[in-house]
This record gives structure tokens, sequence and C-alpha cells, in this order.
């Protein structure tokens, strides 16, 4: 996994082009069944990847807190959500609630989540790879082929299998 994930950035990097290419077009007109073929190649690549082997989402990137993780995740500490923002959180250049550092405070030393049944919506849907209007998020997942060998190898298997 370390050479894949060494490897990753300077692959995406490289389909770069060619994949924002194909989002445009995806987005401009995207076929009828994309939302099926996504869930399906979703699926036949997450029987095949174990996220703890890699878990370089939690090391590279930060999720967004909703209003309502940060209620279920202090409700999970037994803390007011304040004092669970205080700890753990700030505010971003666009006024969302992320993490105040990376890797992620919740992650262990063997990848396993310790907040995994209350983690945030954005890990729990992470890679968003068989969300429904997958076109709609073209430019979250240019970003996540760069992070998350699974996403890139969606994205590729999503290539020749579109006309």
């Amino acid at each position: 996994m370390d050479e894949v994930l060494k490897n990753l950035p300077k692959q995406a990097k490289d389909k770069h082009k060619e994949n924002k290419k194909l989002f445009a077009k995806l987005k401009k007109k995207p076929p009828k069944h994309l939302d099926l073929l996504m869930q399906e190649l979703h699926d036949d690549e997450f029987e095949k990847t174990d996220c703890l082997t890699c878990a370089n989402c939690c090391k590279t990137t930060g999720p967004l807190f909703t209003n309502k993780d940060v209620e279920r995740i202090s409700k999970f500490f037994k803390m007011k959500p304040q004092a669970f923002i205080d700890a753990y959180l700030r505010v971003d250049e666009e006024n969302d609630y992320v993490l105040q550092q990376v890797p992620c405070t919740f992650l262990g030393a063997d990848n396993m989540c310790s907040i995994y049944d209350v983690r945030p919506k954005a890990c729990a849907k992470f890679p968003h790879t068989d969300r429904r209007k997958f076109q709609q998020i073209a430019h979250l997942t240019l970003k996540n082929v760069a992070i998350c060998p699974a996403a890139y190898n969606i994205v590729e298997e999503m290539k020749k299998r579109l006309p």
C-alpha cells in the first residue's frame, strides 16, 4: 500500500486534464445510467479494497463537520457541543467546521477510527463515488482521486465503461 500511496498523487496529476474534461462532459449531459454504473463500480471496488490498509483520507485531509455531526459526536463524548468544537474543531475560510489538525485526531495507529459509529457524514460517505448525481461532485472527485486509491480505480474503470 505504501508504494500505491507514494505513486497516487503523480498518477492523479497525470490524469487530471483527461478527468476534468470528462467530468465537464458528464455535467453537461450525464448518461441515464450513470448513477447505476457508479454504484456498481463503487461496490466492486470496495469488495476488494480494505480501507484499514490505507486510511490516507484520515491521514491527509479532514472532513467537514455539520451541526448534526457536532451534536452526535459531542453526545458520544458526553460533552457540550461548544466544548467539542473548542477541543477539536476550527472554522475554515468557507465558514465550515473542520478538524484543527490532520492526521485526524480520532485515527488510531491501527488505522481504526475511535468514533467510527458516530463519525461525520463526510467520513461515512467518502470517497463519494456511489453518490446519486455523481456528476455534480466532479470538483470533489478530482481531489479525491489523488488521496484515495479506490476513488482513482473507480474513476479509471468508469472511463473504460462510458461511451
